[in-house]
């Protein structure tokens, strides 16, 4: 069952890479994070913000966490953040162990409940990646690793709106 879900997303994946929504809002959501804070859609206002999900079982997210780490470090000064948010069946102790070996720069939440994944528009392939304008709108969604190059320019171009 797992290598046909894998082979479906796999073969998904090309298909929806160029998924762009509309600018539609970004659902309210509350992310609970590694230290035990929470985070929510509203504390991102007024800035431009990348939502991850991801699990430590995919290769792919596992691949791109070095990515998503430098685009943090490049954008953190300008008001950009990024929430890595694991999937509910990711194991807790499995994520604060990559969370903490990896020296991940940037917040870290479980979705234990899979709600916030629901929310999100029922997200269940791995990776899947929102960026958030300023004004808390969805400008894109990537299904698997996103082009990093294309993912700058636009969080450089979304930065420098005001």
């Amino acid at each position: 069952m797992k290598s046909l879900r894998n082979l479906l997303a796999f073969v998904a994946v090309p298909l929806l890479l160029a998924g762009c929504l509309n600018s539609s809002v970004a659902p309210q959501s509350s992310f609970t994070l590694l230290d035990g804070s929470s985070r929510t859609t509203a504390d991102l206002k007024g800035k431009v913000a990348l939502i991850n999900f991801w699990a430590t079982s995919c290769t792919t997210c596992v691949a791109e966490m070095p990515m998503l780490a430098a685009t943090y470090e490049k954008f953190r000064g300008r008001g950009y953040e990024t929430i890595a948010v694991a999937m509910s069946y990711d194991p807790p102790t499995y994520v604060v162990n990559f969370a903490h070996t990896r020296k991940l720069p940037f917040p870290v939440a479980i979705d234990n409940t899979g709600a916030v994944a629901k929310a999100w528009g029922d997200v269940s392939v791995t990776p899947t990646t929102f960026l958030v304008n300023k004004r808390g709108e969805i400008v894109k969604r990537f299904v698997g690793k996103p082009d990093f190059a294309e993912l700058h320019q636009l969080i450089d171009r979304l930065l420098s709106e005001s």
